[in-house]
Formats: structure tokens, sequence, C-alpha cells
């Protein structure tokens, strides 16, 4: 049930964010980024630009009179077998001076009869009522415009110049095909007006790739790329108009000081001068490279597919194989965008980009969680059974597992109980049993996880211990006897408040032995303990039960471990149950330089 809450929450964030369209900015920024890369250019389109050198030769442009434009429409039309399919002005000619340079140049255009002029509509934003009564922010409201002077635009058809910047990054991604104006009065972009004369010229309809009057599109030239030739090399000659013949010409401006470029997606190192830019939204026309937003409630669901899939995928793989699934997942996402976006279609790729970075952050996140979940499991689990100095090498290494299992190792086995503890019980309250039992074990235990043993096991009032396992632990002999003799130790203190507090005498035999016993987990996958098995274990067990009150026995392989610092007593060699062959005994009177 948790686990369906955060898969239908995380789907929830995921259509949230992708319908909202809430990393629009930057979403466009990767696709600029990713998939607007430059393509053939048309070589039909060419730029007539008026640079630095044309107005070196000619003047500062504001100085020109129109009679150098009608100059450039004359020479291009020269012959009226050669000669341009349509020439397109991206320049505005709004004052009218009355003169003969400014009727001169209308008559030249008249003449030609292929020639577009640019005007400029003044936008801005305006509250406006639908035709349901609803209020809504219309963001194109043409609050006047900026038309060629009479004559001119008598003598010409005209396209508007606008360029639509996005209002977060003011790069240019979208275009216009038309606009309507409040009227009704239906105007076309310079670069629509240009494409249907020349596809007049050429005897064909205009065939529009989309109905929007405005559109995303693919840009193919990078700047410079369209073939750019200077007015001043067609106005002395250099090029000649046969350069032009049927083509479509754009005349504009090139020169910085005239304040007409733009920053564009496909190059966002350089800004794009404005002639170029309708250059790429004609081609964008001709070729149908236009650019259709996929519905954002298919984008929603997108994004959220893609997330529950990944965190259903990856719920059970490693931290590694995590990875890899969100990334080949990124990998995909984009590769779809872009096989989509050079079929024309844009969608949202950030969002779904994010949320498999963010579900390969999770699951890692989670799979350590879990890891150190496990790991301080399994250090609790270790330490009811060792020193907490041996858990805390277990965690540094990290080399454990707790698995079925086990290994041949060389230990010394510590078995300790108390003598009479039957019916010692049976002469005392159960809560005064208890008691004697708890100060017992504790005594033990401690004892044990001092001298760094391994606690095997409580059988009743019987204590057994493990030394040099799981682990090898250096002088493990020594320090089992170590143990052993505070264990005997200790039980006399202990025994002295026993006998004050509930007038009874309590004392410990102890067996320790060593030598190879098999050591590991003994049992099944849900029910396990720790332990070691073997002749090793059965002889300390034996000793154990033959060692008097407050004795420790040990065995003779022990014994010639440590018996240059121990003092002992011979016991001798004794019958040990089980075994056909006795063992021969020490009883430790006293460790030699040690306080305990």
């Amino acid at each position: 049930m948790k686990k369906a809450v955060i898969y239908i929450l995380c789907a929830v964030i995921a259509f949230f964010c992708a319908y909202n369209n809430i990393f629009g900015t930057v979403d466009k920024t990767v696709e600029d980024v990713l998939y607007h890369n430059p393509g053939n250019v048309n070589g039909k389109i060419r730029i007539i630009k008026i640079d630095d050198r044309t107005m070196n030769e000619l003047g500062d442009y504001t100085t020109w009179d129109r009679s150098i434009h009608a100059q450039l429409v004359d020479t291009l039309n020269a012959s009226e077998d050669i000669k341009p399919a349509v020439i397109g002005f991206d320049v505005l000619f709004s004052s009218d001076n009355n003169n003969e340079a400014d009727r001169y140049f209308a008559e030249v255009c008249a003449e030609s009869g292929n020639v577009v002029t640019g005007f400029s509509y003044i936008f801005s934003k305006d509250i406006v009522t639908d035709e349901n009564g609803n209020l809504y922010i219309n963001e194109l409201y043409a609050e006047d415009k900026v038309m060629p002077y009479k004559d001119l635009m008598n003598a010409t058809e005209q396209g508007f110049v606008n360029a639509i910047l996005d209002e977060k990054d003011s790069i240019i991604r979208t275009g216009f095909i038309y606009f309507d104006e409040e009227d009704g009065t239906r105007t076309k972009a310079l670069s629509a007006a240009m494409y249907e004369k020349y596809m007049a010229t050429i005897g064909e309809e205009p065939v529009y790739p989309t109905d929007d009057s405005v559109f995303g599109f693919r840009y193919t030239g990078d700047p410079q790329d369209y073939e750019n030739i200077s007015m001043i090399d067609v106005l002395n000659g250099t090029v000649p108009p046969e350069a032009f013949d049927d083509c479509i010409v754009f005349v504009g401006a090139y020169a910085a000081g005239m304040m007409d470029s733009y920053f564009v997606p496909i190059d966002r190192g350089d800004q794009m001068y404005g002639v170029e830019i309708h250059a790429n939204i004609l081609q964008a026309i001709m070729e149908g490279k236009t650019l259709n937003a996929i519905p954002r409630w298919a984008d929603g669901i997108i994004a959220a597919v893609i997330v529950v899939l990944l965190m259903a995928v990856c719920e059970k793989l490693s931290v590694i194989k995590t990875i890899a699934v969100c990334g080949v997942a990124v990998i995909a996402k984009l590769g779809a965008g872009l096989l989509l976006f050079n079929a024309g279609y844009s969608w949202n790729n950030l969002v779904a980009v994010l949320m498999a970075v963010l579900v390969a952050v999770y699951y890692t996140a989670l799979h350590y969680y879990r890891a150190r979940a496990a790991k301080a499991s399994i250090e609790k689990a270790f330490s009811k059974y060792v020193a907490p100095q041996v858990v805390s090498e277990i965690a540094k290494t990290g080399t454990y597992e707790l698995k079925l299992g086990g290994e041949n190792r060389n230990v010394a086995v510590l078995f300790v109980d108390i003598r009479g503890f039957t019916p010692l019980s049976e002469s005392l309250e159960p809560e005064q049993v208890v008691d004697i039992l708890n100060s017992y074990l504790e005594l033990t235990t401690s004892c044990i996880f001092r001298h760094g043993g391994t606690l095997d096991k409580f059988i009743g009032d019987a204590t057994m211990a493990v030394f040099n396992a799981p682990f090898d632990t250096e002088d493990y002999v020594y320090k089992a006897v170590l143990a052993a003799w505070d264990i005997v130790q200790g039980g006399n203190k202990i025994e002295e408040q026993f006998v004050e507090r509930y007038g009874k005498h309590v004392g410990f035999g102890v067996g320790v032995n060593c030598g190879p016993a098999v050591v590991g987990n003994i049992g099944c996958d849900f029910r396990m303990d720790y332990t070691a098995i073997g002749d090793t274990v059965n002889t300390a067990a034996r000793l154990e039960a033959n060692a008097p009150r407050g004795t420790v026995y040990i065995s003779n392989t022990v014994y010639e471990q440590v018996k240059d610092r121990i003092t002992v007593e011979e016991v001798g060699e004794i019958p040990l149950k089980g075994k056909s062959k006795g063992v021969f005994v020490y009883s430790i009177t006293g460790i030699n330089d040690y306080e305990g």
C-alpha cells in the first residue's frame, strides 16, 4: 500500500510538472542545444546585405535617399528573362519625403512587379473579451503599424517584419505566417508574402505546413550560412544580376549598428540578423519544417508513465543497475525527442529526464539506507555474540554476512555453569532465582566480551563461549583462560552478596579446551545459531562438568600453550563421558602478572 502511494504521488508530480511546463525555458534551452542543428540551406534563397562595406562606400544608411534602393531593384531586374523571382526588403520605408528619389523607387518597384516591402506592427498587451464574454490577455494587440509611404505601398506588396521573442530568454523560436487585425483584415508576414509571390512565379499554389498564424519552426541555416552578397558588389557590377536569376532575394541589415540582430536557438554563441531569420522562416514554410507542440496532457502522461515504470523496474535492482537503467531511460527519452523534433514535433524533455535522475538518486539512497539498516541489524545480532570491539572491527571491514554454512577453525572453547543450581532454584522464590541467574549471566558475558570472546549460547544455567571465531583473535587461548579466571574470581565476589541476600552459596565451575572445530551459522534461513561443534567443544563441556565449585579446569592442550603465564595444580588424567581415552587435566591456581 505504501509503495502504491509513493508511485501515485510521483506520477502526479511528474504529470503536474510536465502539464504545466514548469521548466519551460530550461526545457527549450535543452532542446536548442541538442536538436537545433544546421542543415542544407536552400540555394534559391539569397541575401543582399546592407553591411559596413556598403555604408563605407555610400555613407551611413540613415543618409541614403531611395534612389539607391531603386538602383538595386533596377539592376536586379535589368533583363526580363533573367531576374529574381521575388525581392523582399526587410527594411522600413515609412517616411514620405515626397521627392524625386521616393517616386523613382516606387516607379521602379511597380514596373518590376516582383518586390515585397516590409512594414511593422507596434504590438502591446491588452485585456480583451472573447466571443463568450470571458476576459483574457491578448499578447499581440496591434496598437499601430508602420507602413511604407503611400506611393511605394501602391507599387508593391507588403509583409510585416515583426519577430516573436520568447518572453523568458528573448530567443526567436516562432514565426508569423499571417496576422488578423481587429477589423478582420488579414496581413501576411514578409516571409509568407515572399513565399506566395515565389509560388505564383513558378505557377504553383502555395501550401502551408500549418494553419496557425504563429508557428514554431526548425532553423536550417546558421548565421552567415545563406549565400549573402554585399549590396555594393551588386550595385557596382562585381556580382552580376545573373547570380540572382529565379531566386528569392532578401535585402536587409547586416551591420551591428543597424540594431537588427537577435538570439536564436541554432547558434547560441552568436546573434543572427533579422533578414537571416526571415530566410530561415521562409525555408521552414517551403520545406514543412514546422514544430508542433505535443499536447500538454500527453506530455504529462508520458512523464508519469516513465517515472512509474522506472520505479517499478529499479525497485529490486542494484545501485549500478539502477543508475544504468535510469541512464538508458534518459538517453532513450532524449533520443525519442530528437526523432520527434526531426519529424516536426516538440515535447517536454526535461521533466521526464529530471524524474529519471531523481529515481536514480532515490533508489541509490534507498539502497544505501537498506544496506545501512541491514548492516545495523547484523551488527546488533553480532553484538549479542561477540565483544563490542569485535563488532566495531566487523563494521569497519564489512566482510561478514549472516548466512548458513561453517568453516574449520582452531578455537578455544569455554563452558561455565552454576554448581547446584537445580536444588538452589527449588529452595528460592522465582524472583530470587531470576536475580541470581541474571547476575551470573551478566558476569559471564562481561568476562567473555572483555577478552574478545564470542558468546555462543546460554544452555539453562550454563554458558558457552568461543574464542578465535568468527574472526582471528591474537593469543586467543590465553584470552579464554583469562576469561575463565575472571569468571571464577567474579563469582567469589557475587557469592558473598547472595549469601547476605538469600543465605545461599553460589559457585561456578569452568572448563576450557582448544583445538579444531566447525564454526558457523547452523540451522535454516529463518532460524539459525552461530555456534561451534566437534570434539573440542565436547571435551570443554566435559571439563566444565567435572570442575568443582570455584575451579577452572583446562586440558593439557591448553596448558601447553599458556603454561609459562599461569600456575596450576595437576589434577591428572580423568575419564570423560563419551571418550574412550582420558584427558590430562590441570586446575588453574593463578595467572602470572595479572591483576584482573
